[in-house]
């Protein structure tokens, strides 16, 4: 492990995810899950990573994972109990071998445009942007403060989910409802999956062999959180999400876009309250609401099976994908690149084929074996040689992507 390292953390309200990343090979060295914190009994998963970075030799012996439960009150204690796992596992963790501590921040509202080293100040900031991500930022928060307290002196960094929407122009993140409330309370599109849109776009740019400047590219992030990026030039120009992740496409359990007086008449027959609203748009709807189940797996199952709510939920899905990547070639004046990632778009053929099956008009052809041959966690071009679009699935690595934001802020 060189100097070079970042540690990369994901936090939650009560649980949160680790990688040790070794930036000169950009290798995952270790892995690690914290969970359950402040619960009767917590529990962490410690992987120490053996795969080969690029050129290397492939190793000699597999991955190793350690469980342990042990009473987790706070993130604090949380940090002590990865630390133990690095001490007693492996490999090495002392201040003097980070380059960084980077952390995932869900909203950075109109603040943060660009990863940003964390001091009290940008603590602050983070705290007071928690009423636009109340289920995110206070989590990233505890996090921060935690590993501030376990690596005092290294570089913390925070790298924010909306950062990469920040060149959104003023038509598309604009919202026409009264100004003065609208400024008054910070209501605006801000976008999110910003990192994973950022590093696929970048990705997909290098795989085709053509500068980011020149291309019009579509980002498809499809997993249990789904949003679509128009990305021209390396620069967003619009995303599906708006203020807060609900908008948009359909979800594993959120409903996307939504006529608002669908809520007003709600609250007046159903007498549902704003907490009763909440919980439905955000953890009755999408696939969810409409099949019973939320992965795309199980829909996709039980469609096969004949099932004809799965088979609903699957056309309203794929339909709202269409809707999307058709404004969004209006936008562009074309398109050169389509990109899908996350776990529905790296791993369901039958999304992919079906988002696209009309855009032919736009010069988009999918060759059928390349796309049912696709394998997981490589680039893959799924579009027939004659296509006028590149088609590709992009694994994407939102941790990597916060390590090398991260090394580039604290160096």
């Amino acid at each position: 492990m060189t100097a070079r390292s970042v540690l990369v953390v994901n936090s939650g309200s009560s649980s949160f995810k680790y990688q040790l990343i070794d930036m000169a090979a950009e290798r995952v060295l270790a892995s690690g899950l914290v969970e359950r914190i402040g619960q009767t009994q917590g529990a962490a998963a410690h992987t120490v990573r053996f795969a080969a970075g690029p050129g290397e030799p492939a190793p000699a012996i597999a991955d190793e994972t350690h469980r342990r439960e042990t009473e987790i009150p706070d993130h604090t204690a949380g940090f002590r109990v990865m630390l133990d796992a690095f001490a007693a596992h492996g490999p090495a963790l002392d201040a003097d071998a980070l380059a960084a501590v980077g952390h995932r921040v869900v909203h950075g509202g109109a603040r943060f445009f660009e990863p940003t080293v964390v001091n009290d100040l940008v603590e602050i900031n983070i705290d007071e942007l928690s009423v636009l991500a109340p289920l995110h930022n206070p989590g990233a928060l505890q996090g921060i403060r935690a590993a501030r307290a376990a690596f005092p002196h290294v570089p913390h960094v925070a790298v924010f989910d909306t950062a990469f929407h920040q060149t959104l122009p003023p038509a598309a993140y604009t919202y026409a409802i009264d100004r003065e409330i609208a400024q008054a309370h910070r209501v605006r599109r801000y976008g999110f999956h910003g990192t994973s849109h950022k590093y696929v776009s970048e990705a997909a740019a290098r795989h085709v062999g053509r500068p980011l400047a020149e291309l019009r590219q579509i980002v498809f992030h499809l997993g249990n959180g789904a949003s679509v990026t128009a990305v021209d030039g390396g620069r967003s120009v619009e995303t599906s999400m708006g203020m807060t992740p609900l908008e948009g496409l359909v979800m594993g359990t959120r409903s996307g876009d939504i006529d608002p007086a669908v809520l007003f008449q709600l609250a007046r027959r159903a007498d549902l309250t704003i907490a009763d609203l909440d919980r439905l748009l955000n953890t009755r709807s999408g696939l969810m609401g409409l099949a019973g189940v939320s992965d795309m797996r199980d829909v996709q199952e039980r469609r096969a099976a004949g099932d004809e709510a799965a088979q609903l939920a699957f056309d309203v899905y794929v339909h709202r994908l269409r809707a999307y990547a058709g404004a969004y070639l209006a936008q562009l004046g074309g398109v050169d690149v389509i990109s899908f990632t996350a776990g529905v778009g790296e791993n369901s053929p039958d999304v992919r084929a079906a988002a696209l099956a009309t855009l032919g008009f736009a010069g988009v052809e999918i060759d059928a074996a390349r796309n049912a041959a696709a394998a997981r966690g490589e680039i893959a071009v799924i579009s027939t040689d004659a296509s006028r679009v590149t088609v590709l699935v992009v694994p994407t690595d939102e941790e990597l992507e916060i390590a090398r934001q991260s090394l580039a802020a604290a160096s």
